[in-house]
């Protein structure tokens, strides 16, 4: 059958710069999607797309569908002829041409056909209105009189298969031929005559390079190049990269400069004005120090690039000098003497004010560099100074510098540096993969801020939903773990919960929060080792019996994973789940772990009950020092034992005494695995 190139472009006015790559890969998605559903196979769809347009490619499309066989059953063969005379008619044919087959127990009048496929330009126009329709689009604006909705106004639409126009009318748009090049290098209609010369006619004469990929690298070349001519080094931040791509059809990359007084405010407050503000690429020598220079990508080519420079540059001064600004007037006013001000800055109405939370964290976070060998009269420095920042100008203006520019005032006053840097790491891990604290007190900081947070807001019964998490538990809780397990500390979630719902004795949800709070945070771990490639059935198996010490879940999760692999790993989970019926179908527990050697009959039992006895001397000093790998080797020898008991013993005997002796050894055997993980869910 014959393929063709189709090209899809609907030009708009300039689209949300944020937006325009998730925009392209969606419309993309969609199209693709359509084409599937409707057979129209291709060998590959290109996504393309710049500030004023979204585009699809599809190469080697089919022209129409391919034609498919049909069968439509009938009538039973003994049903009257009118029956099966009108079943005919309805297919288009006599009864002559209807097959007899047979179907189940009967035998029925069967008609094959085949449809005839339709053309691909009957098709098309509906998946590409869909593929509109369903683009993740927040709020949809209407412009002028027209009652035509979409994120931006709409201005052309191509629709090409070869070099035919696809007859469609979208978005109150007719499909044509004509695309337009640069608003300004070059701002005329441009016929394409096929799909296939779209990407070559739109570079030139149209001045706009429209595959994404292509101008994105372009861009990244010509900022390395600029940063070569200073013998420097550029810092390419790849989402500023993607923006600065999705503001652009034909990049020209400029290097500006500014004062270098502006060198004495911290780099990170000019780095986040340059790049948040202007979308800059800022420079630094080799030691990583910042230079007084950036690079800007320009959406026109200049006969006078100086013009531009020199428009930059008077941009970005007032900006670097209100930073300068707000950092001279901060440091006019020492960390502590703020405290004051966060009694009117309120943290959530239920729990108080920004003030109270940092009293609660100095208890919690002083308790937690005690028990990970830390400071607590640093910690708790720490925790009283750790809001100050948010009342600082600069933090009001720029407000990703929290934490960030509490280090430099508290240094700037003659804090302890310990101190001043857990003002910083208290945020970290801002996200996932991101740098953990570095400092006992930025850890002991950290963590109390999260569970403080966390406790607060399950104590008034506003635990996340499925779809709303507006205080980030979730990765909050993750951080938690995070910064417990990777640096070894020995905590207990129990414990630091308990301590800090201490501090809410009057909030709604106290009763349980400890419990409530210690589950939600244990089930972040599911998505922590999904990531890590660990079996769900190993989560659970050690979810199940509730360890609340994270490094300790994660110990046991290491061993069963270990266990999980050896051959005997099988027929123990499946030997423990037997057991584990066994014990639930009891109407009463088992009264004592209390085995009589006198009751055992058989064997198989008594060898089972002798190797139990001597494992757990063997064991109990691996489990006592978390060793759970080793413990779990262990258990594996009773793979044989256990089998034996199964084959030749019967549990549920007649003999009451003998019956509670037998299901008494069990209970010790399952005892024995579940101080590492409950096996029996592998």
């Amino acid at each position: 059958m014959s393929t063709q190139h189709f090209l899809v472009e609907l030009g708009t006015e300039e689209l949300p710069p944020t937006s325009l790559i998730t925009l392209a890969t969606a419309f993309s998605e969609g199209i693709e999607k359509g084409l599937q559903e409707a057979g129209l196979s291709y060998s590959s769809a290109k996504v393309l797309a710049s500030p004023r347009r979204l585009a699809v490619i599809v190469s080697d499309l089919l022209t129409s569908q391919p034609d498919r066989e049909f069968e439509k059953r009938g009538p039973a063969t003994q049903a009257p002829s009118k029956a099966v005379e009108g079943f005919a008619r309805s297919c288009g044919v006599s009864v002559d041409a209807l097959e007899q087959q047979e179907v189940g127990k009967g035998q029925y009048y069967i008609y094959k056909g085949i449809e005839k496929g339709k053309p691909s330009t009957e098709l098309l126009p509906d998946i590409v209105s869909e593929s509109l329709n369903q683009l993740p689009i927040p709020k949809r604006m209407r412009w002028g009189a027209s009652r035509t909705e979409f994120v931006r106004p709409v201005h052309w639409l191509v629709m090409l298969l070869g070099e035919e126009v696809v007859p469609c009318t979208l978005l109150g748009l007719t499909s044509g031929r004509k695309t337009y090049g640069h608003r300004f290098h070059y701002p005329h209609a441009i016929d394409l005559l096929s799909a296939s010369e779209y990407s070559q006619k739109l570079v030139n004469p149209g001045k706009v390079i429209v595959d994404l990929d292509e101008r994105r690298e372009v861009i990244r070349a010509q900022v390395l190049a600029e940063a070569s001519k200073l013998n420097a080094q550029v810092v390419i931040d790849e989402d500023l990269l993607d923006e600065v791509n999705a503001l652009n059809e034909w990049p020209v990359a400029l290097t500006g400069r500014f004062e270098e007084r502006f060198l004495e405010v911290p780099a990170e407050a000019l780095i986040s004005s340059m790049k948040a503000n202007q979308k800059y690429f800022h420079l630094t020598n080799k030691e990583g120090k910042l230079l007084p220079y950036f690079i800007t990508v320009s959406n026109i080519e200049s006969s006078d690039p100086s013009q531009i420079i020199s428009g930059n540059e008077k941009v970005i001064r007032p900006r670097l000098a209100d930073a300068a600004f707000f950092f001279n007037q901060d440091r006019q006013s020492t960390l502590i003497s703020r405290t004051d001000k966060l009694k009117s800055i309120v943290f959530q109405h239920d729990l108080g004010t920004v003030f109270q939370k940092s009293e609660r964290i100095q208890s919690l976070a002083s308790h937690i560099a005690d028990k990970i060998g830390g400071d607590s009269s640093l910690a708790s420095r720490a925790a009283l100074l750790s809001k100050c920042d948010l009342s600082t100008n600069m933090v009001f203006e720029f407000t990703e510098l929290q934490g960030l520019m509490g280090y430099h005032y508290a240094l700037h006053d003659g804090e302890d540096p310990e101190v001043a840097l857990s003002l910083n790491e208290q945020y970290m891990p801002r996200f996932a993969g991101d740098q953990l604290p570095t400092t006992k007190t930025g850890m002991a900081l950290a963590i109390a801020d999260r569970i403080d947070t966390i406790t607060g807001l399950f104590a008034i019964n506003q635990p996340p939903t499925g779809s709303k998490d507006p205080f980030a538990l979730r990765r909050q809780s993750l951080g938690v773990l995070r910064i417990i397990i990777e640096n070894k500390l020995e905590l207990d979630l129990q414990e630091l919960i308990s301590i800090s719902a201490s501090n809410y004795p009057e909030l709604p949800g106290t009763h349980d929060v400890v419990e409530r709070v210690i589950d939600f945070m244990l089930d972040r771990f599911r998505a922590w080792y999904e990531e890590k490639s660990i079996p769900v059935s190993i989560f659970l198996s050690v979810h199940a019996v509730r360890p609340t010490r994270p490094l300790d879940f994660d110990r046991r999760i290491q061993a069963v994973s270990q266990f999980a692999s050896l051959p005997e790993a099988a027929e123990l989970a499946a030997a423990n789940k037997r057991v584990a019926n066994i014990l639930a179908k009891l109407e009463s527990p088992i009264p004592s772990y209390e085995v009589s050697p006198d009751l055992f009959t058989q064997q198989e039992e008594i060898d089972l009950a002798q190797a139990l006895d001597q494992l757990i001397g063997e064991v109990d000093p691996f489990f006592e020092n978390g060793e759970y790998s080793q413990a779990l080797l262990k258990l594996a020898t009773l793979n044989q034992a256990i089998n034996s008991f199964f084959d030749s013993v019967m549990v549920n005997t007649d003999d009451q005494a003998v019956r509670l002796n037998r299901l008494t050894l069990l209970a010790n055997l399952r005892k024995l695995f579940l101080q590492t993980a409950d096996i029996s869910l592998l």
